[in-house]
């Protein structure tokens, strides 16, 4: 079946749907008022696709199935699927999700890129069809990363939510829909605690960027790429697995060891911190960092899946 994507908004995050679709052998239609939009995001097609290509492109994939408009109204028609990725200022979220839901044919589904807004929030001010105006939160790289949290709103309805998994899922992503609605979603409040944390441990002096990256990449990030953090820690229990775990450590959950509150980004802070990471890049550009954090992903992806749920016959997992 041949499905249609329409991005609004061609950043970093918009691209990487294009690149994504455009993969998968979908037909794309892009919108963005800014100038060079069109020849940036042949660019970043031109320098996602080996690494699209390594992991194996859908029949009929192409670069030439994309296309650009100048008008919001003629970037819909005849969409299956709308992605919204413009800045995230709620304002400004509201009034294009409202005219893309004006626009739009009832039937096609609307996923804002959102990292942070509710869904209730962003179809306030649609009034064709509202429920169909749902966050749908990607990871960067989004054509490598699979995950997609989806998320339904005060007028969505269930089927609006099995249309939307059923197409990303034919985007070759890992639809999770989240049960109740809050600022954050998932992934992005795990990753902010984590951040949150890192920050502390720089403004206190305790390590560099360097060195917390180091405890994650040679440590904890190699378990959370397969397990997560409740099948790493119900490993930890042994035979009695969580339940066990929980007694034997549960006691020090009570300890002081962290600090929720993030700390006051003085400007000696943001010096730690961005001298840090230049460090970290020794020079090399952010493209360099791109092309390598992408062949990496590749060969990562490529061994996970292997170990993935329905690689041991445990379908219907996430």
């Amino acid at each position: 079946m041949s499905y249609q994507l329409s991005v609004i908004g061609t950043g970093v995050i918009g691209n990487g749907w294009i690149a994504r679709a455009l993969a998968q052998g979908w037909d794309v239609v892009a919108f963005d008022p800014a100038p060079e939009a069109a020849e940036r995001t042949h660019a970043f097609v031109a320098n996602a696709w080996p690494s699209l290509e390594a992991l194996g492109l859908a029949e009929g994939a192409s670069p030439s199935r994309l296309r650009f408009v100048d008008s919001l109204e003629a970037a819909v028609e005849g969409a299956d699927l709308i992605q919204e990725n413009v800045p995230e200022r709620l304002e400004l979220k509201r009034e294009i999700l409202a005219a893309l839901d004006a626009a739009a044919a009832p039937g096609a589904i609307i996923g804002s890129s959102t990292s942070g807004f509710k869904p209730s929030d962003l179809q306030r001010d649609c009034t064709r069809a509202p429920g169909r105006v749902i966050v749908a939160h990607p990871f960067n790289p989004v054509y490598l990363l699979p995950l997609v949290e989806l998320v339904g709103g005060e007028a969505t309805v269930p089927a609006q939510l099995d249309t939307a998994r059923t197409l990303y899922q034919a985007l070759d992503m890992r639809p999770l829909v989240v049960r109740r609605e809050i600022e954050g979603h998932i992934a992005d409040r795990l990753m902010e605690a984590l951040w949150r944390e890192a920050l502390h441990l720089v403004n206190d002096g305790v390590a560099t960027t360097e060195e917390i990256d180091a405890a994650v990449v040679y440590g904890c990030g190699l378990r959370w790429s397969l397990m997560g953090t409740f099948l790493t820690f119900h490993l930890a229990g042994g035979d009695q697995g969580m339940r066990h775990m929980l007694e034997q450590f549960g006691p020090a959950l009570k300890l002081p060891w962290t600090k929720l509150e993030a700390p006051e980004l003085t400007g000696e802070l943001i010096d730690k911190v961005v001298e840090g990471c230049e460090h970290q890049a020794a020079g090399r550009p952010v493209a360099e960092l791109d092309r390598r954090r992408d062949d990496f992903l590749v060969e990562l992806l490529g061994l996970v899946k292997k170990y993935w749920p329905e690689a041991e016959g445990l379908e219907g997992r996430i």
